[in-house]
């Protein structure tokens, strides 16, 4: 462990992963680019949001070793902050003077492209803010802080103005993206949401397969000798978890413009469910395994709608059969079956 963390070109010694991954990747993007040829276009860009916001959860529960149960947090905020600003582009910031004020700053409907930045910005921020209160504590006592503080942010939705409460942000303006790409046409927002989730893909992987992903690696598996060489752990899980919850952001705000709405339901604590739940169904630590296991959820959700509530039931024991049955995940147990690393 000491030498794989103190030499970091051991992150492009590996040509045989990097081929495996490379040409998956080569095979999901082209797949992905013939897709609306035979699938609805609007259930693919719902599959692609939940795919990055499990990429996002992944970063931290699979790399990192910290589970979350307040992810909704970042990815609802994202959406409702896209939504605002995409709809009204006022911002609204409380203050204290004698009472809880709100300082209104004008502004115009922003641009989608504008908007999605500012809602990824404010969810990093959120990410700093709960992280640095979270990432001092361990195991449950990590993952409970940041489930009361995700239904500490959930009140808030309820009561604030802007998110008009459980009616949400409706009428979402896609607009046009950089001022001439149409976000109306179906097409082009799908291919728009199809470039932000390869670009943060790729991104990701990046940051996992950095000299700084290798440090979140050693953390994961032996903090302590971490620690022991030298690494300020605690500042890279505050980093990682800041990361985890701006790409949570950029999924949220995206999917406010392909939905044209962000609600309640976007923040409440079964969306943090459900993220886990994806991440554990494609496989832990993988890079490929949360986009199969959102995919996978999304069109069971899809099909299982007639039966109403019953669907959480379905969703409990997949969960059981994956915990009992295949740990790795699909993606983990294909890998380990063809002994690659995807």
């Amino acid at each position: 462990m000491a030498q794989r963390l103190a030499d970091p070109t051991v992150v492009h010694a590996m040509p045989a992963r990097s081929r495996s991954e490379a040409i998956a990747f080569i095979v999901i993007a082209c797949a992905l680019a013939l897709a609306p040829a035979f699938v609805y276009p609007v259930f693919l860009m719902k599959a692609l949001c939940f795919a990055l916001f499990a990429c996002a959860f992944n970063l931290l529960i699979g790399y990192v070793g910290l589970l979350s149960f307040g992810h909704a947090l970042f990815f609802g905020w994202g959406a409702y902050v896209a939504a605002h600003l995409a709809k009204v582009g006022a911002i609204s910031l409380p203050y204290w003077f004698g009472a809880w004020k709100w300082l209104v700053i004008p502004l115009p409907p922003l641009p989608p492209e504008l908007a999605v930045i500012g809602a990824t910005v404010f969810a990093g921020l959120l990410g700093l803010i709960v992280g640095a209160l979270a990432i001092r504590r361990q195991g449950i006592y990590f993952a409970m802080i940041t489930l009361a503080l995700a239904q500490m942010m959930y009140f808030f939705a309820i009561q604030v103005p802007f998110t008009h409460g459980e009616d949400g942000i409706q009428a979402v303006p896609r607009g046009k993206l950089f001022g001439f790409i149409d976000l109306a046409n179906q097409m082009n927002m799908y291919f728009t949401v199809l470039a932000i989730f390869l670009g943060c893909f790729l991104l990701i992987y990046r940051i996992i397969n950095s000299p700084f992903g290798e440090v979140l690696k050693a953390i994961r598996e032996n903090e302590m000798r971490a620690i022991s060489l030298g690494y300020k752990t605690e500042r890279y899980k505050l980093a990682a978890f800041v990361l985890s919850a701006t790409f949570a952001g950029v999924a949220g705000a995206t999917k406010a413009l392909v939905f044209q709405l962000a609600s309640l339901t976007d923040v409440d604590w079964p969306m943090s469910g459900e993220v886990v739940l994806m991440t554990l169904v494609g496989g832990l630590g993988t890079m490929f395994g949360p986009v199969a296991g959102a995919f996978f959820i999304v069109t069971l959700e899809n099909y299982l709608t007639l039966i109403g509530q019953w669907v959480f039931v379905v969703q409990g024991l997949i969960f059981v059969g994956c915990v009992l049955l295949f740990r790795r995940g699909i993606v983990g147990e294909l890998a380990h079956l063809l002994r690659i690393k995807l």
